[in-house]
């Protein structure tokens, strides 16, 4: 979702008489209705039916993929007019979706091919509605959701241990179901267990946690993108999926380690999904990460002794290599 929010802000402007509503997990609400962005959400998992109880939409968008599947889902709704990537399979005409491309583009080229011009730099959103629960603390988020994508336990736990002795306040993020991966890099790194905050955050907290912290470091998946979203510095450990395609803005304050370049110029990636860490992202040492970190946080407080002027000015660094 955090990838559309451009061309979510291109849907609103392009039509500002419509009630604008996003199909997705209810608890997207906390973050996109908006006035310049969601009227509501629609409850919706995955590609399940949707429970549409109004007349049939003016306009339907498949943000989700090139269908068929997203675009029959859409279909059922009989919209006058429905805005999707080129799909013979569906019957639906328009712009061909390209391999490799990145995601806030590509959101951005589907709608402007519809007609509503888009802004890919429009990523932030709105402040959350609540307190952080560890206002200016550096967040480690071990966690994604595949193997692939997650950086060693021992190697989080030692990022997590210089911070420590950096006299930084630290704690580490996840899901329910990330819990004990939290609990195994704060019982490596020597943290109390006040630190864990995995399972123990909703979206709008953790948002709002991520919105006040001084720094957030994790691999290639969803805390990056909040990161992105509330201009939070941050360190973004890329595996078998190069930042050309998922990474934070060129302008932002954020640094992307990465060692798959020689796979990529040769035409190949990593499995995002596969069951054992990308080579790519093994290859990423503790000293790299501990480096970048200690650079994030220099430039933070130069930022912050700035009065914030030089928020988008601090390029990201990517390393790319064997």
């Amino acid at each position: 979702m955090l990838t559309s929010v451009p061309a979510l802000r291109a849907l609103r402007r392009g039509l500002p008489d419509h009630e604008l509503v996003l199909a997705g997990p209810a608890a997207l609400a906390a973050l996109v209705v908006a006035p310049d962005l969601v009227d509501r959400v629609l409850p919706a998992q995955g590609l399940d039916p949707l429970e549409w109880s109004g007349p049939p939409p003016d306009v339907a968008v498949d943000l989700h993929g090139c269908g068929p599947a997203s675009h029959r889902l859409l279909q059922a709704l009989r919209p006058r007019r429905l805005v999707g990537f080129a799909c013979p399979a569906a019957g639906v005409a328009g712009p061909e979706w390209r391999p490799g491309e990145h995601e806030v583009r590509r959101w951005c080229r589907l709608v402007e091919h519809a007609g509503w011009p888009a802004d890919p730099s429009q990523l932030r959103l709105p402040p959350p509605t609540v307190a952080s629960p560890a206002p200016g603390a550096v967040v480690i988020h071990p966690g994604a959701a595949y193997p692939s994508r997650r950086w060693p336990v021992e190697r989080f736990a030692a990022v997590g241990s210089w911070a420590r002795d950096q006299g930084l306040d630290i704690v580490v993020t996840g899901n329910a179901e990330e819990q004990p991966l939290a609990v195994a890099v704060a019982d490596a790194a020597g943290f109390g267990p006040d630190a864990v905050l995995a399972g123990r955050t909703d979206l709008l907290s953790l948002s709002a946690l991520v919105r006040g912290a001084r720094l957030v470091i994790c691999g290639d998946t969803g805390i990056a993108h909040l990161a992105t979203a509330f201009g939070t510095p941050s360190v973004v450990l890329f595996g078998p999926v190069p930042p050309s395609e998922w990474g934070p803005p060129a302008e932002g304050p954020h640094t992307v380690l990465w060692h798959g370049g020689e796979r990529a110029s040769s035409g190949g990636r990593g499995d995002p999904h596969g069951e054992a860490v990308d080579a790519a992202l093994l290859a990423t040492t503790v000293d790299e990460v501990v480096t970048a970190a200690r650079a994030r946080l220099r430039q933070n407080d130069t930022r912050r002794l700035d009065g914030g002027r030089r928020e988008d000015r601090a390029p990201t660094r990517v390393v790319s290599g064997s």
